[in-house]
């Protein structure tokens, strides 16, 4: 497995500058609708293959922007292309239900060397494919020997928005928060004050519902798994020590503590929930990535801000955002001779043509690592390119190694049960330990 890639090696390796980091979505975005299908009909342009495309996306807050660009497809060449999104966090159940059928997908997605695992026998080899040449680095390649198993399509970067103008309203500004201890003092005094601030709480509610567990079971649970990296030097571990998870638990507390509800209610609060509190000026800190810009842009560009997950480790007075890449395309080996064909010319054109590479960077708000890629026009992107120009440190997207579904499912679990008091945080530990030898020896024999 490769060592992590940092956020300014993915720049590098991309071929692009500061101003072009584009980011999106891992686990699904609350305003998505899942399970949308939609096929494009033919059009009198003559096609570039006899066969046709089956995308089973996994992003739904980009389902319609790829409804549409497969629309945009078929009308310039008449290759028929069906995008069908799965629900969010469903996506490896909806690709073992799909797989099975005479209709399989042709075009399908890994999360990293992990999933990767479970789908290598039906990866097609990309290595002598033009979108394989498109590519500004072999860093974005996942592969089984010699053979290019997939590929990544964007670079992602997440962190703490912010609404600048209720913070201002409380007194202080991003200067102010330089770790961990500078956030638990403003958000503390914010929620002692929220009555006086017209909010309900320091933070958004750190919903537990599928649709929005994703953000703390992985994406804040990247953060210690990054920490004990970077101590031990190492890229992956088929047993993690939970060296950082003091940190994680201080975390999470100042989460569910100084929040806009009960944690008691966790588990039944949504993604949406989140949305809403943040967009309704109600919260003032919003955990989640760059993707989130269409939920929250009604705040304003200039009102929107982004921090650090500072969770009280020496040094992260240095620390920047969390970027990473866990979204790879592989072409279903399984698939007819035409059919691979039609999906990889359509491939080449997302990421080569003038209407795939914009709706890629302007409606989807992608950072795409081909070297035909536009600068994406998310505003959120800048706040997070100057992180990378003020040279801060930039946390490596570590949970491509967590070994399973299952135990991203226990530790969420553990966490719901600890915040609303019927579980305590051994039992976090236990499900982020031994959960993870145990997924870890079951993964791979």
């Amino acid at each position: 497995m490769k060592k992590m890639i940092s956020r300014r090696n993915f720049l590098k390796a991309a071929g692009v500058s500061a101003a072009a980091l584009g980011l999106a979505a891992c686990g699904g975005s609350s305003s998505s609708t899942a399970g949308s299908t939609a096929s494009s009909t033919a059009a009198s342009a003559a096609p570039t293959a006899s066969g046709k495309v089956y995308y089973l996306n996994f992003k739904p807050e980009q389902d319609q922007d790829w409804q549409d660009l497969a629309a945009e497809y078929t009308k310039e060449t008449g290759v028929p292309v069906t995008v069908v999104t799965a629900a969010s966090g469903q996506y490896e159940t909806t690709l073992m239900s799909e797989m099975e059928k005479s209709e399989a997908p042709t075009l399908f997605q890994v999360n990293g060397p992990v999933g990767l695992a479970n789908w290598k026998d039906y990866c097609y080899d990309l290595s002598g494919s033009q979108l394989y040449g498109e590519l500004t680095s072999d860093s974005f390649a996942l592969k089984d020997g010699d053979a290019v198993t997939s590929i990544a399509y964007v670079i992602e970067t997440y962190g703490i928005i912010y609404n600048k103008e209720l913070l201002t309203a409380a007194g202080y500004t991003q200067d102010d928060i330089k770790g961990f201890a500078d956030l638990k003092k403003v958000a503390d005094d914010i929620q002692a004050r929220k009555a006086e601030l017209g909010v309900d709480g320091a933070f958004t509610s750190a919903g537990m519902d599928g649709s929005s567990d994703w953000r703390f079971k992985t994406h804040l649970a990247n953060l210690p798994i990054y920490y004990e990296y970077k101590a031990d030097g190492i890229g992956s571990t088929d047993a993690i020590k939970g060296t950082y998870l003091d940190n994680y638990k201080q975390i999470w507390d100042l989460y569910i503590t100084d929040s806009t509800c009960d944690p008691k209610l966790l588990a039944s609060k949504t993604g949406n929930d989140a949305v809403a509190e943040f967009v309704g000026k109600k919260a003032v800190f919003y955990q989640n990535g760059t993707w989130a810009y269409n939920d929250v842009k009604d705040l304003g560009d200039d009102n929107l801000g982004m921090l650090p997950i500072y969770i009280g480790v020496e040094g992260e007075e240095n620390q920047g955002l969390c970027t990473g890449s866990e979204n790879f395309w592989c072409v279903n080996n399984t698939s007819s001779e035409e059919d691979i064909q039609a999906t990889l010319d359509f491939l080449y054109w997302c990421v080569t043509s003038e209407a795939g590479t914009s709706a890629m960077a302007d409606k989807m708000g992608f950072v795409i690592p081909f070297k035909k890629a536009k600068d994406s026009t998310n505003p959120l992107i800048t706040i997070a390119n100057q992180y990378v120009a003020d040279g801060k440190t930039s946390v490596d997207w570590c949970f491509s190694t967590m070994p399973s579904e299952e135990w991203k499912n226990g530790v969420g679990s553990a966490l719901t049960a600890y915040a609303a008091g019927t579980g305590d945080w051994n039992a976090v530990v236990t499900a982020f330990v031994d959960g993870w030898a145990k997924e870890y020896k079951l993964a791979n024999g």
